[in-house]
């Protein structure tokens, strides 16, 4: 069991979800926190004392240190910030594309990253905590028109930076970059890609190696 305490955004399903109840099981305790307050009061009540439901906005800063102060309060400090909300786009390409849409994406899949450790890194800081994000296979390659891949490169150039600024007092900042994942995220579900428990494997796996080793991306691909 190992007593600590970690901060998850996107937590009502997917991902964010199936990492909540990995982190439980290997002696985390988690904050949830998601715009969706039925879905993670019901996640907590499975999950038991050990989880705390933080409902909000990721694109409101304030609303995530609010959030971040209340799971510190709870559980005595944060040792881990999951950035792991994001969403898509219905409509793929430039030309095509929706620029309010954009907008919505832009706020979340950036803004609220940024956000999220803005709002973690004072809690991290004195406990040399680690930083998470979830990134993409599609932040590492040129897709015609992506302008949701575009994030997920922007998520990757800044995780990297961000490592490099925590390692200045001892934390650690990890990107978590999945091909494929059967997920809300897609319309139909995808039962031979990678499953939300293989990327809750993933980041346990960047949480608890030796304070020696900095795992700064994981790519998770469809076998």
């Amino acid at each position: 069991m190992t007593g600590k305490t970690m901060f998850i955004t996107g937590a009502s399903s997917g991902i964010g979800a199936a990492t909540a109840r990995a982190a439980v099981k290997a002696g985390w305790n988690v904050g949830l926190f998601a715009r969706s307050a039925d879905k993670i009061t019901a996640l907590t009540e499975d999950l038991g004392e050990a989880a705390l439901a933080l409902p909000g906005d990721v694109t409101r800063l304030d609303e995530q240190q609010d959030a971040l102060q209340r799971l510190a309060d709870r559980f005595g400090g944060v040792d881990a910030a999951f950035a792991n909300a994001g969403t898509g786009l219905e409509v793929p390409g430039t030309e095509n594309g929706d620029p309010e849409a954009w907008h919505h994406l832009v706020h979340i899949n950036i803004l609220g990253v940024l956000y999220t450790a803005k709002a973690a890194l004072p809690h991290l800081k004195p406990r040399k905590g680690h930083m998470l994000m979830t990134g993409s296979a599609a932040g590492r390659r040129s897709i015609a028109g992506s302008v949701y891949g575009a994030s997920k490169w922007f998520v990757h150039g800044y995780g990297g930076n961000l490592a490099e600024e925590m390692s200045e007092w001892g934390g650690r900042c990890t990107i978590i970059a999945p091909g494929m994942v059967n997920t809300g995220f897609f319309d139909e579900e995808k039962p031979d890609k990678i499953q939300p428990d293989d990327i809750a494997e993933a980041v346990l796996y960047a949480v608890s190696t030796s304070d020696k080793a900095s795992v700064r991306e994981v790519f998770v691909m469809p076998a």
